[in-house]
């Protein structure tokens, strides 16, 4: 019996090819709005949540500090964000929508469902299903492994 983290067709690669594809899907219906897809997460978050620091807002979409401080930035340049230090703890900064962001927001597509269409059209639901129980229990299942011990 081959190894089947060397098989081409194993559930990790089919797994990450998705992801990348959908991903780059993603990127490419959002460029037509001339955002990338951590803006418009950046934008989701402050649209769901409100005014938020950019502490809280960095552990939300689980990005690191310099690289959400460069797309908070860049959201601010464009006239979407605003950014101002927080009344309770000076060295935080408060991240917020302006009323150009909540517009643009609101005209923005939801770019996961538009390729979430795509990409599972015909796929019977029980497929689906059974596609998200198995990579659910294998993530839950390496998450709750203890390697190396």
């Amino acid at each position: 019996m081959s190894d089947p983290t060397e098989e081409p067709e194993s559930v990790g690669t089919w797994a990450k090819r998705y992801y990348f594809a959908n991903r780059s899907a993603v990127d490419a219906v959002l460029r037509q709005h001339g955002i990338g897809s951590t803006q418009w997460a950046v934008l989701y978050e402050l649209a769901a949540r409100g005014p938020i620091t950019q502490r809280e807002l960095g552990r939300a979409l689980h990005v690191e500090k310099a690289s959400l401080s460069g797309v908070v930035s860049t959201l601010v340049r464009k006239g979407l964000v605003d950014q101002a230090p927080s009344t309770a703890d000076q060295r935080q900064r408060i991240v917020q929508l302006t009323g150009a962001g909540q517009a643009a927001w609101d005209s923005l597509p939801d770019p996961f469902a538009e390729v979430r269409a795509t990409a599972l059209a015909g796929i019977a639901p029980g497929d689906l299903a059974t596609a998200v129980d198995v990579l659910r229990r294998a993530t839950e299942q390496v998450e709750n492994h203890h390697f190396g011990d």
